[in-house]
Parts: structure tokens; sequence; C-alpha cells
């Protein structure tokens, strides 16, 4: 079975701009219900921008207004997706203009998106981590010039790579925090067990 590209953005878009259940979502993007409703409740994927399904390639508009108009329907993903060619692994080369708009861009994703790491802003802007902590803690020699700028709209990375890298870190953050839940609750559990059966008996 084919597999959707970008499932959070995709369901941020579908949530924004069709009339698809929460079901029909979830079914087709792969997500719990639950998320698909935490995604237009404005609670989850606040920092992802949408991705057109239909742009991709992967649905038609006909599929998608077949099932707004039968919201029993399941909806159907394209048999074929034309994936992006894969680019020979380069290094990465930013022409010397665009290299003084990078501590701008890294201010950016440090205040935008605070759960980005430090490799992953590498990967999108051709930086290094040396000049993230530097920007990161005031000690750049241009701190005072420094303006958070987006790197899309410099042209220091795509739209695309953005979001991956968003849905990795968010995908992260989500499932340590799921542990965490579920840790905090066998430790009640525990407790409730050692309160009740004080003598271990």
């Amino acid at each position: 079975m084919a597999q959707l590209l970008m499932p959070q953005a995709t369901a941020v878009w579908l949530v924004d701009n069709s009339g698809l259940t929460f079901a029909q979502i979830s079914d087709f993007c792969g997500l719990h219900p639950l998320e698909v409703q935490a995604i237009a409740d404005g609670e989850v994927a606040t920092n992802i921008v949408g991705q057109d399904p239909i742009l991709s390639g992967q649905v038609t508009a006909e599929e998608i207004r077949r099932c707004e108009a039968d919201p029993t329907a399941k909806v159907e993903m394209r048999k074929r997706i034309d994936l992006p060619k894969a680019k020979p692994t380069k290094a990465r080369y930013t022409p010397v203009a665009k290299r003084q708009d990078k501590p701008d861009a890294i201010a950016y994703l440090l205040k935008r998106f605070p759960q980005l790491t430090d490799a992953q802003i590498v990967r999108l802007i051709g930086t290094t981590k040396q000049t993230i902590s530097q920007v990161r803690d005031g000690t750049h020699r241009n701190s005072e010039e420094i303006t958070p700028k987006d790197p899309v709209q410099l042209g220091l990375c795509n739209l695309k790579d953005l979001n991956v890298e968003i849905e990795k870190s968010n995908t992260k953050v989500r499932n340590k925090e799921k542990a965490m839940a579920n840790a905090r609750a066998e430790l009640a559990q525990r407790e409730v067990e050692e309160t009740s059966n004080p003598g271990g008996f």
C-alpha cells in the first residue's frame, strides 16, 4: 500500500480546506482520530504549514468531493505517486550573498520551532552547531544585528524539507510525553497498590 507523504501536514490542509470528516482524514493520513481533532482545535501541529495532497498527486479533487458527499466513504489514495527524484548527496553550497542571512534564519527557527534539534537546523540551512550555539546564547559576532527571518523566504531551505523536520521533531516530543505519562501512571498505580496493601501480604 502506498504511504502518504507528510501525514500531519496533509491532515492540516484537509482540516482547513475540505469537508471530510475527522474519521476520513485520520484514515487517509494514518493518524488517530483524536490527533485530527486536536489539529482542528489548534492544539497540535500549529507550526506546520498544510500540504495539498492534490498538488502532490496523492489524491484527486474528484475523490475528495466524492467522499465529502458520503461521510462513510473511504478516501482512496492514487495508486501511483510520483516521488521527487533523489539528488546525489553532496555538500550544501550557499551563495556568498546568502551566507550572511544564516544567523537570521537560525534565530527564526530557534524562536518559532524550539522543538527542532541543532542537527535538524544544520540539515535545513547548512550551518554549524557552533554558529547555532552562538546565536542561541547571544555570543555571535553580529548578535546586535540579527533579526529572525523565515529561511524559506530567504531561500535557504524549502517548505517541504522544513515541514518534514517539524513533523519528525513533533513525533519525538509526542513519544517522549507519552512515555512520561505512562511512567507516571505506573508509579501512581504502584503507590495505590502499596497503600492498599502496606504489609505486602
